[in-house]
């Protein structure tokens, strides 16, 4: 098959002829549709992850078609499937409590697993995954990825999120961009921060009520200042020490910081513990999203409850992922991109 393949961090990935995956038991091999290109993928193009190395194939966001059953699979030949990244075993305490975005004997395809910048994916544990709608396309299927997922559960199971609310989001890629529109659903007012003016005018047009400039403003001071003391809850989502610090000091006392954005390399920095301590606030970690929330997630997109297309702007091919890759290096333009074009 052919894949984009992980040969020198911070190079371009080498377009290779590989082997076709071999189908797990307890899994199936689809022929993938669509996957995101995310900034995690960023991470291990780097060298930012432990588990990326050479020969790597990196794509978590994916979606296809199922080539290949395993006998202990729950799909079967033909299926269109969607997978949450985190792939639970379905057996341990965390999958057996609901949480099987927090189990210990997880795969993730891309990180430590063949990904799916390629044109098929072996995905082991295939309870995970989840019948596509019919109605939403492949691309915008990827697109939701670990983005749309993250944000969800950030917002509605770590943070509780509740209408009227003021939310800070602090970073508007992906993640950032699912946040806005997601928290704008449960009726509530959304500001945004970025150091990139055209993605802040991007974000406003989608419905953030206030947007922040960080690179000529102190962003906490400012969302203070518009939410008239402070935020209830903020959303970080970078994962660096900047807007980690300007997250938990734009909160109101007792506010509720998550932390969405994956830190990069030893993931240690500073944290101003005097603001997390005086005002109380509540300080969440998330990562992923259960599948079993997947469906109620996927009907209310199909339902129109929430438009997430313009969280895709980009549709590109294979050959493209590494030109997507190399722009995170710098600000990037509003909105995702997704492989829709695996043979080219």
């Amino acid at each position: 098959m052919r894949a984009a393949v992980v040969r020198d961090f911070n190079e371009d990935l080498s377009l290779e002829m590989v082997a076709d995956p071999s189908c797990p038991d307890n899994g199936v091999v689809l022929e993938v549709a669509a996957c995101g290109v995310c900034r995690s993928d960023y991470h291990g193009w780097v060298g930012g992850h432990p588990k990326v190395q050479s020969g790597s194939i990196l794509g978590h966001e994916y979606c296809g078609t199922v080539v290949a059953a395993g006998a202990n699979a729950q799909h079967k030949i033909g299926d269109r499937l969607i997978a949450p990244f985190i792939l639970g075993c379905g057996h341990c305490p965390e999958c057996n409590t609901g949480v099987s975005n927090a189990c210990k004997n997880a795969i993730v395809p891309g990180f430590g697993a063949p990904g799916a910048y390629a044109e098929y994916v072996a995905v082991p544990f295939d309870h995970n995954l989840v019948h596509l709608p019919e109605t939403l396309s492949p691309a915008l299927a990827a697109g939701l990825g670990c983005r749309v997922t993250t944000a969800w559960h950030a917002l509605t199971d770590r943070a509780n999120v509740k209408a009227g609310e003021w939310v800070a989001i602090h970073g508007t890629g992906g993640i950032g961009l699912s946040a806005l529109l997601l928290a704008k659903m449960l009726g509530a007012r959304v500001v945004v921060v970025d150091v990139v003016e055209d993605k802040l005018t991007h974000a406003k047009s989608l419905g953030a009520d206030a947007a922040v400039n960080a690179a000529s403003v102190d962003a906490a001071t400012t969302i203070q200042d518009i939410t008239g003391g402070g935020a209830q809850v903020s959303i970080e989502a970078l994962g660096i020490e900047q807007t980690t610090n300007a997250s938990v000091e734009c909160l109101a006392t007792l506010g509720r910081h998550v932390h969405v954005g994956m830190p990069a390399g030893d993931g240690m920095m500073q944290v101003n513990m005097r603001a997390i301590y005086m005002k109380q606030v509540a300080f969440f970690g998330t990562r992923g999203m259960p599948a079993w929330k997947y469906p109620s997630l996927l009907d209310m997109i199909e339902r129109g409850a929430v438009d997430l297309s313009p969280i895709v702007a980009r549709e590109i091919s294979l050959s493209g992922a590494s030109t997507e890759l190399r722009a995170m290096c710098g600000p990037t333009p509003p909105g995702t991109a997704v492989i829709t074009d695996l043979s080219g």
